[in-house]
């Protein structure tokens, strides 16, 4: 028994449609992926390829995120307490 679509939007439809390219929107998308392939991992443990694109896609949130610290510290904070993500170890 899987949950499809557990990951609750934060974003509604029309920010969606306006804000598509915006950092929050980019970093929200990567998200939802990031929770969808963990929770196929834990079921499919030696799916090695998808455990090779969920690096890839925490590399690229990570990557914008990191731009979105050093532009705009408010817009960072609200993101991440949106999105429940840790803050990264320097």
């Amino acid at each position: 028994m899987v949950k499809k679509n557990s990951f609750i939007s934060v974003i509604t439809q029309e920010e969606k449609e306006e804000n598509s390219g915006s950092v929050e929107f980019q970093v929200f998308h990567f998200t939802s992926k990031i929770r969808r392939l963990t929770s196929h991992l834990e079921l499919h443990k030696r799916d090695f390829l998808s455990q090779r694109g969920l690096r890839i896609i925490l590399g690229k949130r990570q990557r914008l995120l990191t731009y979105l610290s050093k532009k705009n510290k408010v817009r960072y904070k609200k993101l991440m307490d949106q999105l429940n993500i840790r803050e990264p170890k320097i």
